[in-house]
């Protein structure tokens, strides 16, 4: 119904800078949010930013808040995060979510890997 698909992973040194995109297709008529999660390797997986498809007002974790942007292109159903001064602990799976008011559901990305590391 919705297909997610996340981009722009990759291995970045500490204090370095990535981008990350989302793009949904399919039913993107009622997109009510689309947010990153991150996830590493036996822990749970956590909210990082969020975009609220209405006005396009945002949210961050406090982890990340003064590093990370979050952005659209509505034209292409796509959201953006912008990591700066990224740090060890950044080090993640990041995976786009879309919430579908219409559908009254999420759906997900299959994720994208950030390694920051020396």
């Amino acid at each position: 119904q919705v297909q997610v698909v996340e981009s722009g992973g990759g291995l970045v040194q500490p204090g370095g800078s990535l981008r990350l995109s989302c793009a949904a297709s399919g039913r993107t008529a009622g997109t009510y949010a689309m947010g990153w999660f991150r996830q590493a390797p036996g822990k749970e997986r956590d909210f990082v930013a969020r975009l609220w498809w209405t006005n396009g007002s945002t949210d961050y974790a406090d982890s990340v808040k003064g590093r990370f942007t979050i952005s659209r292109d509505n034209a292409k159903n796509t959201i953006y995060l912008q990591m700066n001064s990224l740090k060890p602990e950044d080090t993640a799976v990041y995976y786009c979510n879309v919430y579908n008011y219409n559908l009254g559901s999420s759906f997900w990305g299959q994720g994208t890997q950030v390694t920051v590391s020396s």
